[in-house]
Order: structure tokens, then C-alpha cells, then sequence
């Protein structure tokens, strides 16, 4: 729970002083409304199958480079 609290207090560190971090959590959740909205029809097109699965990609690579950065922080306010 500490650990969970400390991760969300890092997060809306670099939120405040991160431009990179907040631009990636910006596209981040661009891609999430996206999705929603895709996923809200009760059909997809091949097309918005495509899309779907493109903005899945974008998501987690936009999610892993935020962990990077969570990540490499982190390790700093150990060091």
C-alpha cells in the first residue's frame, strides 16, 4: 500500500515538473477516449479493428516509456 502511495506521489511529481512525462500521460489518455469510444460501438469495421489494435500498440509503448521514466526517478530519490 506505502509502495502503491509512493508511486502515485512520483507520478504526480512528474506530472508538475516532467514535460516529457506529461506529454507521453497526455497521449496516453488521448489513446484510452479513443479506445473507449471504439470499443463502445457495437461493431467494428475491419478498419476500426486496424485502429483499434494501432492505438492498443501506441498505448502500452506510450505506458512502457512512462514506467521508464517512473522507473529511472525512481532510482534517484534511492540514490
Amino acid at each position: 500500500m506505502m509502495e502503491r502511495n509512493a508511486q502515485e506521489e512520483l507520478k504526480a511529481h512528474l506530472m508538475t515538473t516532467n514535460e516529457e512525462f506529461r506529454r507521453l500521460a497526455g497521449q496516453h489518455s488521448e489513446f484510452s477516449h479513443k479506445l473507449d469510444a471504439l470499443e463502445s460501438l457495437p461493431h467494428l469495421t475491419d478498419e476500426e479493428q486496424l485502429e483499434e489494435t494501432r492505438l492498443k500498440k501506441l498505448k502500452l509503448r506510450l505506458k512502457d516509456q512512462m514506467e521508464a521514466i517512473l522507473s529511472h526517478n525512481k532510482s534517484q530519490q534511492v540514490a
